[in-house]
Protein backbone atom coordinates (compact mmCIF):
# COMPACT_ATOMS: atom_id res chain seq x y z
CA UNK A 1 0.00 0.00 0.00
CA UNK A 2 2.79 2.42 -0.83
CA UNK A 3 1.12 4.59 -3.29
CA UNK A 4 -2.04 4.46 -0.69
CA UNK A 5 -2.94 8.05 1.46
CA UNK A 6 -2.36 7.37 4.68
CA UNK A 7 -5.61 6.98 6.55
CA UNK A 8 -6.04 7.25 10.05
CA UNK A 9 -6.99 3.36 11.97
CA UNK A 10 -8.41 3.10 15.38
CA UNK A 11 -8.38 0.35 17.35
CA UNK A 12 -10.05 -0.12 20.32
CA UNK A 13 -11.07 -3.06 22.67
CA UNK A 14 -14.28 -4.20 23.60
CA UNK A 15 -15.61 -5.93 26.64
CA UNK A 16 -18.94 -6.37 25.22
CA UNK A 17 -17.17 -8.14 22.26
CA UNK A 18 -13.79 -9.41 23.74
CA UNK A 19 -12.02 -8.81 20.69
CA UNK A 20 -10.49 -5.55 19.73
CA UNK A 21 -12.54 -3.47 16.90
CA UNK A 22 -11.32 -1.50 14.22
CA UNK A 23 -12.85 1.99 12.78
CA UNK A 24 -11.62 4.32 10.42
CA UNK A 25 -12.27 7.75 11.16
CA UNK A 26 -11.45 8.91 7.25
CA UNK A 27 -14.30 6.67 5.96
CA UNK A 28 -16.94 7.03 8.55
CA UNK A 29 -19.75 8.97 6.51
CA UNK A 30 -19.34 5.81 4.13
CA UNK A 31 -19.23 3.38 7.05
CA UNK A 32 -21.14 3.49 10.16
CA UNK A 33 -19.38 1.48 12.81
CA UNK A 34 -16.45 -0.34 12.65
CA UNK A 35 -15.14 -1.78 9.95
CA UNK A 36 -13.43 -4.69 11.28
CA UNK A 37 -12.24 -6.90 14.16
CA UNK A 38 -9.40 -9.45 15.99
CA UNK A 39 -8.99 -11.34 18.43
CA UNK A 40 -5.67 -10.15 19.00
CA UNK A 41 -3.99 -6.69 18.17
CA UNK A 42 -1.78 -7.65 15.75
CA UNK A 43 -5.13 -9.59 13.73
CA UNK A 44 -7.19 -6.61 14.27
CA UNK A 45 -4.78 -4.24 12.72
CA UNK A 46 -4.45 -6.82 9.21
CA UNK A 47 -7.89 -7.46 9.23
CA UNK A 48 -8.26 -2.91 8.96
CA UNK A 49 -5.60 -2.99 6.52
CA UNK A 50 -7.74 -5.57 4.42
CA UNK A 51 -10.71 -3.29 5.08
CA UNK A 52 -9.28 0.26 4.23
CA UNK A 53 -8.15 -1.57 0.99
CA UNK A 54 -11.09 -2.64 -0.42
CA UNK A 55 -12.77 0.43 0.64
CA UNK A 56 -10.23 2.16 -1.50
CA UNK A 57 -10.34 -0.48 -4.45
CA UNK A 58 -14.07 -0.05 -4.35
CA UNK A 59 -13.96 3.84 -4.28
CA UNK A 60 -11.78 3.59 -7.77
CA UNK A 61 -13.77 1.13 -9.21
CA UNK A 62 -16.79 3.34 -9.31
CA UNK A 63 -15.64 6.07 -9.37
CA UNK A 64 -16.14 7.84 -6.39
CA UNK A 65 -13.02 10.50 -4.65
CA UNK A 66 -11.20 9.12 -1.59
CA UNK A 67 -11.68 10.95 1.83
CA UNK A 68 -9.18 13.25 2.69
CA UNK A 69 -6.56 11.56 5.17
CA UNK A 70 -6.32 13.40 8.60
CA UNK A 71 -2.42 14.24 8.31
CA UNK A 72 -1.00 15.52 11.96
CA UNK A 73 1.30 18.29 11.52
CA UNK A 74 5.19 17.52 13.08
CA UNK A 75 5.84 16.91 16.61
Amino acid sequence: MSDTPHYSMLIQWSDEDQTYLVTLPEWAERVLGPVSHGNTYEEAVQHGREALEALIASAHKHNEPLPHPHIVAGV
